[in-house]
């Protein structure tokens, strides 16, 4: 059976036999502990040797115990340190804590309380380190670096994201389900100067329109039925980060009023509130729905869509940006591969890849990961081949183009749709579409500027 390693605490007194009687106490306590009897020695071995705390004498010859503990700062500031002074040295003692002490004790003391006081300080690094270890795991998680690809939508992506991260401007995500929008938010937070900040996520079409105000703002005691205690809403558990409000066009209007007013004055009243509570939270926003019709429609409001259309981004579909596929799937194949460490499957072959780039995604990068995983977990060989992937990528093939039905439509209109069609099947590249169209490049630029101002007419 394995036990963790006992805290290894070095002792430091210019009387070394106190020094000694506290480290012998400390052993008795389940403790590692090393007993020197002057600043400077204990300086050289903590240069040498591995130290989780430091207990040490303030007034000492030579090194004392105000510039052991500046040293044991700058070489691991994460090592609580624990002073222990005379009675008549409290304001240095009390200068320590300013100096990044954890605590001190006045002699005489009992070994009981240095060991309370050595367990609080140990249990607390180890927590500031466990978080700084998940912080770093989730910017490296989340940083622009992992959005994987290479295609040119994605380049330009990377690049709109660099730019706009380390702003407080609302952001609007949209495209398509599956393309990303939540992880895109995520990279935002992550890449911000909020990243140290809280991160919360709130789906809009997931909470009942009763309780999303009360979610989001908070409430006071007996605001309604059931309200036996005040609660803190997701903005203010938002506040000095980001608070991503996924689906913002499943919104009810009522609130979106509510929404807007958060923005302008940058405060929040709780329900059942007279008073308004100032909130620091940068808003980041996303939806698969087309936010100018829902306007037009007057299912949302303009003011606020023109609030949070500050900086407006658009992921592009998966069959926009073909190219990342194979990309994809060796990302997604590691990931599953080291979920199920027992499986088969290496790689997808040529004839698998072929297929798979020929089909249209309508679930985007998401029914990419899934048709991973169950690839990964259902495979009996080594090389996925066609009749291994999943029947609905077998059913559908790529369209290959727009289809001719409804009503005939003149040929000036076909003519603009198809070019903004091409445009986004080749990922936005004009200068490619028009050589594929056969076109010059103000042509084109002319079709798609008739085919935008026709589709923002109401």
């Amino acid at each position: 059976m394995l036990t963790e390693p006992k805290a290894r605490v070095l002792v430091v007194d210019d009387n070394l036999e106190m020094a000694r009687t506290i480290a012998e106490g400390l052993e008795d306590r389940e403790y590692e502990a090393v007993a020197l009897g002057s600043g400077r020695r204990a300086l050289e071995w903590l240069a040498q040797h591995a130290c989780d705390a430091l207990v040490t004498d303030l007034r000492m010859s030579g090194l004392d115990g105000l510039g052991l503990l500046a040293a044991s700062r700058k070489q691991a500031p994460e090592r609580p340190v624990i002073v222990m002074t005379a009675y008549s040295a409290v304001d240095t003692a009390v200068e320590s804590i300013r100096q990044g002490a954890y605590h001190y004790l006045t002699k005489p003391f009992k070994l009981d309380e240095l060991a309370i006081f050595l367990s609080r300080a140990l249990d607390e690094a180890r927590v500031r380190r466990e978080a700084s270890a998940l912080k770093t795991t989730l910017r490296e998680r989340y940083s622009r670096a992992h959005l994987i690809g290479s295609s040119a939508p994605m380049r330009a992506l990377r690049d709109l994201l660099e730019r706009i991260a380390d702003t407080d401007s609302p952001v609007l995500i949209g495209g398509e389900t599956g393309t990303g929008k939540g992880l895109v938010a995520r990279v935002i937070h992550t890449d911000s100067k909020r990243a140290s900040g809280p991160f919360i996520t709130v789906n809009c079409a997931a909470i009942p329109e009763a309780l999303l105000e009360s979610e989001l703002f908070g409430h006071e005691r007996g605001a309604f039925t059931g309200a036996t205690a005040s609660r803190k809403g997701l903005f203010a558990e938002a506040d000095g980060g980001t608070l991503f409000l996924d689906e913002i066009g499943e919104m009810p209007l009522s609130l979106q009023a509510k929404l807007l007013h958060v923005l302008e004055a940058e405060s929040i009243r709780p329900v059942g509130s007279n008073k308004e509570q100032k909130v620091n939270v940068r808003i980041l926003v996303a939806t698969h729905r087309d936010l100018p019709t829902a306007v037009r429609k007057g299912s949302f409001r303009e003011d606020l869509f023109y609030r949070l259309d500050v900086v407006a981004i658009t992921l592009p579909a998966l069959r926009h940006r073909r190219e990342d596929i194979p990309e994809l799937l060796a990302h997604f194949l590691k990931v599953q591969r080291a979920r199920h460490p027992d499986s088969r499957v290496e790689k997808f072959g040529l004839d698998a890849l072929g297929q798979l780039g020929r089909y249209d995604w309508p679930g985007n990068v998401r029914e990419l990961a899934h048709m991973v995983e169950r690839t990964v977990i259902l495979g009996r060989d080594s090389e996925v081949a066609v009749a291994a992937l999943p029947e609905s990528v077998l059913r559908k093939e790529h369209a290959g183009g727009p289809t001719f039905e409804g009503e005939v439509l003149p040929m000036r209109e076909l003519q603009r749709r198809y070019a903004a069609w091409a445009v986004a099947q080749l990922g936005g590249n004009k200068k490619r579409t028009a050589e594929r169209l056969e076109l010059d490049q103000k042509t084109l630029a002319k079709l798609l500027a008739e085919e935008e101002e026709a589709g923002a007419q109401p």
